[in-house]
């Protein structure tokens, strides 16, 4: 029974409980489905059991997988936390690391990743800067803040881009709206509503570039909204429609507090960036509180899903 189990295996395991799906888990972890597929089943021909249950929706596990799931969840955090532990030997852990979002919903998900990260590298400054008004992008090239989430990458000299996670911009309604029986909302359709949106230029809302820009749409009439909970309860009320990340929308949806629908057909998916200097790529802090991010979204974000193409590409760059 030596060597019945390898790392890759617990984290295929793991990727294919987050993400539900062999494609989506293949993505995860970097392989083509059929090689992921034939991974598993060379670890069930190893331990002489099926792992899940074939075509099941969602997907179970049998009692062998959710074993290794178990193991899975104590081996890789243990493997996390001695990678961790070596580099701060390695490199150090003191240092800055001072946040500007413009991604004005992820507070949220980034809150639990500092909190574990405060833990582990105590000596690291920690600090938020920004605001409505704030550019953090020049900011970042100028060394006054040394990570942005950002959805809209900028070329600046000296900044790379790091993907976290697609997700889907999506839009909510009150359920009685006329256009709530609709699968899914065209531009035109918001040609007579009002947009609820956070007061922040157009460039920068994924509604207006990725979606209405596109198509020579303008909405009726335009109303901002610097808290999320208030846009969602204007939309709710019937005061408009407001877009939002699929995240943010879903506890509101599997409330039925508001309609949700996809913009258009094939819904509008943006990607979610860390950008970080050039020379801050390698920092063994940096890097590790963008994995923390990255697997802690992936893992308990509703909806979102790996990068796919480059931007995964770009961030196997990064991590290796």
């Amino acid at each position: 029974m030596s060597h019945l189990l390898e790392l890759r295996h617990l984290k295929t395991l793991a990727a294919l409980r987050e993400t539900g799906s062999l494609v989506d888990a293949a993505e995860r972890v970097c392989l083509t489905q059929s090689a992921l597929s034939h991974q598993i089943k060379e670890l069930e021909g190893r331990i002489g059991a099926s792992l899940f249950v074939r075509k099941s929706r969602p997907l179970r596990f049998t009692q062998a997988g959710k074993r290794l799931l178990s193991l899975a969840d104590r081996v890789l955090a243990l493997v996390a936390d001695a990678e961790r532990e070596l580099n701060q030997l390695v490199h150090g852990e003191a240092g800055r690391l001072f946040m500007a979002i413009e991604c004005h919903s992820c507070f949220n998900w980034l809150l639990p990743t500092i909190e574990r990260f405060r833990g582990q590298w105590p000596a690291v400054e920690l600090d938020f800067a920004g605001g409505f008004t704030f550019d953090p992008l020049p900011a970042l090239a100028a060394e006054e803040v040394d990570l942005v989430i950002t959805a809209d990458p900028v070329a600046l000299k000296s900044v790379v881009y790091l993907p976290l996670f697609s997700y889907e911009m999506q839009l909510a309604l009150a359920a009685d709206h006329r256009l709530a029986g609709r699968a899914f909302i065209e531009p035109q359709d918001l040609a007579e509503e009002t947009l609820i949106t956070y007061p922040v230029d157009r460039d920068r809302l994924d509604v207006f570039t990725r979606f209405l820009r596109p198509a020579a749409v303008e909405p009726r009439a335009l109303r901002t909204a610097e808290l999320t909970l208030m846009a969602v309860q204007l939309a709710a009320s019937g005061r408009g429609v407001c877009a939002l990340p699929n995240w943010v929308l879903e506890e509101y949806r599997a409330k039925a507090l508001i309609a949700v629908k996809s913009a258009g057909a094939t819904g509008v998916w943006p990607t979610l960036y860390a950008a970080v200097r050039e020379e801050s790529v390698t920092t063994a802090y940096v890097r590790d509180f963008l994995s923390q991010a990255r697997e802690h979204c992936l893992a308990q974000l509703p909806g979102v899903r790996a990068p796919r193409g480059g931007a995964a590409l770009a961030f196997d760059y990064w991590e290796n």
